[in-house]
């Protein structure tokens, strides 16, 4: 992967990732959002009206639900990215190992979990992600292809830098508050918060660490096929 990008002048303003919801229609998003996207690769919903969904998990630590989510996967035979920082994939070597050798796809989550755009030096930008690529290709022998940076948070320029370094920036059409590990609200709250906003070509971004994400996993999956929806993987992404 290249590791320069060109001194081109690109704002460094920080943006925050979000979209209007409509349910049950696709959510909305800013001419803004939709021409910055666009111009640099980047993955956030698929514009066809192709039943297609890609289901991605974000990984900053383990809470004891990724081995059932993996489970569920491989029992379902569905393909998912998992978006990982540096501590998770020192400390959760076993589990990383299945996503690899279970055919799933592993992004990059950047080595510290840093909100990328308050980075001001292109070279430090540049290192939170390729020094855990580095790690990643040392034991696997391939480099992450997809990028998710942290809180949503980015401007043009990390979407610069990061597509330089080959980077597809991965955002999504569908999340929601699911990243407290205190905040138990149920299975059926996740089923049903998931159900009512899916779309074609719809990205969604889940939590690993939720339990009721964990326990609504298999439903929501069997649930979207009898709408006639067809799980993907973002090597595969329509745009």
């Amino acid at each position: 992967m290249a590791e320069t990008v060109s001194s081109d002048t690109v704002s460094s303003e920080k943006e925050s990732w979000g979209m209007r919801r409509n349910a049950p229609e696709k959510p909305e998003f800013t001419e803004h959002q939709i021409k910055l996207m666009d111009k640099y690769g980047c993955i956030y919903m698929g514009r066809g009206e192709e039943k297609y969904l890609y289901l991605t998990f974000d990984e900053g630590y383990e809470n004891g639900q990724t081995g059932k989510i993996l489970d569920t996967l491989k029992e379902k035979g569905v393909k998912a990215t998992f978006f990982i920082t540096g501590d998770y994939f020192k400390a959760e070597s076993e589990l990383v190992d299945r996503m690899v050798n279970e055919g799933h796809i592993v992004g990059n989550h950047t080595m510290n979990h840093p909100c990328v755009p308050d980075i001001e030096e292109t070279g430090k930008i540049e290192e939170e992600v390729l020094s855990l690529d580095r790690a990643f290709y040392g034991k696997y022998n391939r480099h992450m292809e997809f990028f998710r940076p942290p809180e949503g948070a980015y401007s043009e320029k990390t979407l610069k830098v990061t597509s330089t370094l080959g980077y597809k920036n991965v955002f999504w059409s569908f999340a929601y508050d699911d990243w407290y590990r205190d905040k138990r609200r149920g299975a059926d709250y996740a089923y049903n918060k998931t159900m009512e906003n899916i779309h074609p070509g719809c990205v969604i971004l889940l939590h690993a660490v939720s339990i009721d994400n964990a326990e609504a996993l298999g439903k929501i999956i069997d649930s979207a096929r009898d709408m006639g929806y067809e799980f993907l993987p973002l090597s595969e992404y329509i745009p």
